[in-house]
């Protein structure tokens, strides 16, 4: 486990990873980390920062664990639509099937893959897609390290691992923003994150397995 402060920091390990990758084999990166701890915006940059820099047969796609979040209505009949967000709210035998073909080698191409509209509250089936050319995969979510049954199958499926440490405090006040954002009353959007996401959040913290590199975050 390297620790580092800068995500710069980052760009020397991934391509030192991909030189030691074999032909038409992917780079699976997976960043992990607690709910707004900045997941979703480091592999956005890093993807950028591959695209722009790297050749055009080693390019960059994300790919979120969030597409696979089960559907109200699957959560509304198994009680679980008050949880949603926790690792049993999500199809996580789908994900590791998507990753198992990732995994299988460019010749797979194209691979599609859901993305979870927030503003809709729905995973949109094969809104997205990866292509022979995307040599590097990001692969983004809470619980990829997470080492409960079924989720640590998701570790062997990762060439490098990365976690956001991000401070309790920190993510508190994230979150409740979040649902500010998202049109709740400062009391609701209170309740929401320290009712649920807190919750998962130090369930991240404290049942995540090692990751190759931990990005610290104040």
């Amino acid at each position: 486990m390297q620790l580092l402060d800068q995500p710069e920091q980052l760009l020397g390990p991934i391509a030192e990873a991909l030189k030691q990758c074999p032909p038409h084999n992917r780079l699976i990166v997976g960043v992990a980390g607690a709910p707004a701890s900045g997941k979703s915006t480091l592999a956005a940059w890093l993807s950028e920062q591959i695209n722009s820099a790297w050749s055009i047969d080693s390019q960059s796609v994300v790919v979120p664990m969030d597409g696979f979040h089960l559907d109200n209505v699957v959560l509304e009949a198994q009680q679980l639509l008050a949880v949603k967000g926790a690792p049993k709210t999500f199809d996580v035998q789908g994900f590791i099937a998507l990753l198992q073909r990732l995994a299988a080698g460019t010749s797979t191409s194209p691979v599609f893959f859901p993305e979870f509209d927030r503003a809709a509250d729905i995973a949109r089936s094969a809104s997205n897609v990866v292509e022979q050319h995307h040599r590097v995969v990001i692969v983004e979510g809470n619980y990829l390290l997470l080492q409960h049954p079924l989720w640590t199958e998701i570790t062997s499926l990762l060439s490098l691992s990365i976690f956001l440490d991000v401070p309790m405090a920190t993510l508190e006040k994230r979150l409740i923003q979040r649902w500010l954002e998202h049109g709740l009353d400062p009391k609701a959007a209170r309740a929401r994150a320290l009712n649920n996401d807190i919750p998962n959040a130090r369930l991240v913290a404290e049942e995540s397995g090692d990751a190759h590199l931990v990005l610290k975050s104040m």
